[in-house]
């Protein structure tokens, strides 16, 4: 496990994670009007124990589970059992703190070599040729 990996863990167990039980939607035969099994995990990010410049990143992070308000929500239904679709939206918690969090390479500049200049140069003059000669064929007496 990475250390970003670590320190997530256990910035969600610090963190005030709400746990509501909900209807899964679906077939679920005579169960599924009587019993609540699936989880929707909410976290308030600014509530969270991330640290501040994190939570900014996280707040910023594109994602249709971020709401404008600034709390994450996480529907899980995978699982006929409670306890693991708990597990299953705490897993999906993390792996989108990961993925907000991880810190991107820079990018370095680089510029195109002499060769790949030509090499382009001549791909356009050859398909310009192949153009120009689709033209209409005249005769020249």
């Amino acid at each position: 496990m990475s250390m970003l990996a670590e320190n997530i863990q256990r910035w969600i167990n610090n963190s005030p994670v709400e746990f509501t039980a909900i209807r899964a939607q679906g077939p679920g035969g005579q169960n599924v009007n009587k019993v609540s099994n699936a989880i929707q995990l909410r976290l308030e990010i600014r509530a969270s124990a991330l640290p501040p410049e994190q939570q900014e990143r996280l707040l910023k992070f594109s994602d249709q589970r971020i709401t404008k308000e600034g709390e994450v929500i996480i529907k899980a239904q995978r699982y006929r059992s409670l306890e693991m679709n708990r597990e299953d939206a705490l897993q999906r918690l993390a792996e989108l703190m990961e993925k907000a969090l991880a810190v991107q390479k820079k990018r370095k500049a680089t510029r195109p070599t002499k060769a790949s200049k030509v090499k382009r140069m001549d791909a356009k003059t050859r398909r310009g040729d192949v153009k120009s000669k689709r033209g209409r064929v005249r005769d020249y007496d």
